[in-house]
């Protein structure tokens, strides 16, 4: 295998490590968001669970984030507005990508 093989290789395998990891933030993110919905609106301890998957299913309607913000904003109702609810999921994202690169 060439220098340029094995430098393709590794772009291949970081562009790979990089979606990855994105995911799995973009994911926990959600959970931390879902969560803090779920409390906002009393969910008891036996319903969160499936708010949560309600919530994470909701974000592959459509590329980006906006789904999730759509979906508990109507959750919430006047306890938060959409601005509010970005804020927070940025909020949730840069701890998500703490805790991942804490794991690894």
């Amino acid at each position: 295998m060439t220098t340029f093989d094995d430098r393709e290789s590794a772009f291949e395998a970081k562009f790979a490590h990089d979606e990855e990891m994105t995911f799995k933030a973009e994911a926990r993110a959600n959970k931390l968001l879902a969560q803090w919905a779920g409390e906002l609106l009393g969910k008891p301890e036996a319903e969160m669970d499936g708010y949560i998957r309600a919530v994470i299913h909701a974000d592959f309607e459509e590329a980006g984030h906006e789904d999730v913000v759509r979906k508990v904003a109507a959750d919430l109702g006047d306890k938060s507005d959409a601005d509010k609810i970005r804020a927070k999921r940025a909020e949730f994202l840069a701890t998500a990508k703490g805790q991942l690169m804490n794991e690894g």
